[in-house]
């Protein structure tokens, strides 16, 4: 194997043990709603499980969920054809690596997806549900009643419940948000130093 392919294995294999032994954990010794404090009342463990999304958003359903499991898939494969690209064109090691935190992420929650169910005997394959434990409510509060909307209603940030993967996928894209001039500066010299080569070249 080239060496340029064992630190992203090396985080997809990381990431991919941890989170699926947190869920495992969650799973077999919390029941469904149990909550714990961990530092608090703004970071606690909650078990919940959702059919959706990241971050206990769902989708359509059971047959939803047999859609998103195929997108996920095949939003996988592009991913990690992606990365593969980005390995043999050198591009930079925090752009491969931020795209190697989202491949991991969503295959962890994709695992939960295909086999849980089975694993644990409450449905089919392909109908698992994503397990969800890390709880940050920061923020309880009532909306004042002067505010022009949702006055009197009760706020609350951050509400969703997620996990090991989920918290991969979104490190992944902030890096890149925030890093993208960085990452992409290095691309941007190759490209004008061969422009520049070539017109010499021809010259």
């Amino acid at each position: 194997m080239n060496n340029k392919y064992i630190t992203p294995l090396a985080i997809v294999l990381s990431i991919l043990v941890i989170d699926q032994w947190v869920k495992y954990y969650i799973k077999t010794h919390f029941f469904l709603g149990e909550e714990v404090n961990v530092m608090g009342e703004w970071f606690k463990i909650h078990f919940t499980e959702n059919y959706g999304m990241a971050f206990g958003l769902e989708f359509g359903g059971k047959s939803g969920k047999i859609f998103l499991t195929v997108f996920r898939l095949i939003a996988v494969s592009f991913i990690g054809w992606y990365i593969h690209t980005l390995i043999k064109s050198n591009a930079h090691k925090g752009y491969i690596t931020s795209w190697t935190l989202i491949l991991a992420g969503a295959i962890g929650n994709i695992l939960d997806s295909i086999y849980y169910g089975v694993m644990f005997h409450y449905d089919s394959w392909f109908h698992g549900r994503v397990v969800d434990m890390f709880y940050f409510p920061l923020i309880n509060t009532t909306i004042p009643e002067w505010f022009p909307i949702w006055k009197g209603e009760e706020f609350e940030f951050f509400r969703p419940v997620f996990n090991v993967a989920d918290v991969a996928i979104s490190i992944g894209f902030i890096a890149i948000i925030i890093f993208q001039k960085k990452f992409f500066a290095e691309e941007n010299k190759k490209e004008t130093e061969s422009i520049e080569s070539a017109e010499e070249s021809v010259s």
